[in-house]
């Protein structure tokens, strides 16, 4: 690879035919996992991180597996829902809902991979975690959801966070994507969690807009372009990316917050993920580290990144 960053300018994609996009966009889980395991069973051929975006495929599949047969997820009263709405709050807030759930949905995540093929390090994680008590699963996905993820446990806490996408996904589905407002830069109008990467789609009557990607529940939420997602400046942004790639991925810098998320140009190529293809472009993140920038998304299988 390349280790040459192009330099930094204005956003060269054409806006495009915009026709009032929708503000949020609500994740399918049914589907979504599955068309990630795809995803990244794709990028792993004669990729230099094939072993673990094979285990990442195995994982995924895993987590559109177990969703046959988990009962109706717990969903916050109208009266709680309306309440956020007013105050500018997401609806699926992690500090007050049930998470019996959640943690069952882990349980089954963790006896589900136990059968697929994994490499050292994830195969000993999945080892402790069958082996924890059901006390410590749930603190587990309480520092996941915390953002409070201990160094000597990253690896376990992999599939905490798998499990909660699952859990999750499944809680935003049922939300009324009409009813969902602003919430705060950087944040997810339905369940409050930070940007994976932001997508440029292609969709009809949204085409050329841009839409950031829950790193917890995979709902989409319209955002302007050229303008951070995290700090919300229009100063100082910049385009960068591996010289000699396809295009198709960028580094979006920011001065004003020293920050950077990637953004995936999904109306040249429809099968980027914005999960999947964070993770497979780590040389991204690399030269970006390098040229002093920060990395302001979280992706749960770049942890520790």
């Amino acid at each position: 690879m390349p280790r040459q960053i192009i330099p930094a300018g204005s956003d060269p994609t054409a806006i495009g035919e915009v026709s009032a996009p929708p503000f949020a966009r609500l994740p399918e889980p049914a589907s979504l996992f599955s068309r990630r395991a795809q995803r990244w069973n794709a990028l792993a051929a004669g990729h230099g991180l094939r072993p673990y975006l094979r285990f990442l495929a195995a994982l995924a599949d895993v987590q559109h597996r177990i969703q046959e047969g988990l009962a109706e997820p717990e969903m916050p009263d109208g009266a709680a829902r309306e309440r956020a709405r007013s105050f500018g709050m997401p609806p699926l807030d992690r500090n007050s809902l049930a998470l019996d759930m959640a943690a069952e949905t882990l349980d089954r995540l963790v006896a589900a991979a136990s059968e697929i093929e994994k490499p050292g390090a994830a195969a000993d994680a999945l080892d402790r975690l069958r082996q924890a008590t059901p006390a410590k699963r749930f603190g587990m996905v309480r520092n996941v959801l915390a953002g409070a993820i201990p160094m000597e446990a990253l690896a376990e806490h992999v599939y905490a966070a798998a499990a909660l996408q699952v859990h999750f996904a499944r809680l935003a589905a049922r939300l009324d994507a009409p009813a969902l407002v602003p919430v705060g830069e950087g944040a997810c109008p339905a369940c409050g969690g930070p940007p994976a990467s932001s997508i440029i789609v292609g969709w009809q009557g949204a085409h050329g807009s841009r839409f950031c990607a829950c790193s917890l529940c995979g709902t989409l939420w319209n955002h302007v372009r050229i303008k951070c997602t995290l700090c919300g400046s229009t100063k100082g942004i910049g385009y960068q990316e591996v010289e000699g790639g396809p295009g198709t991925v960028k580094a979006e810098t920011c001065d004003s917050c020293g920050c950077y998320v990637k953004i995936l140009h999904q109306h040249k190529d429809p099968h980027l993920d914005p999960i999947a293809d964070d993770v497979a472009t780590l040389g991204l993140d690399m030269l970006m580290r390098e040229a002093g920038y920060r990395r302001g998304s979280f992706n749960p299988f770049l942890i520790g990144y």
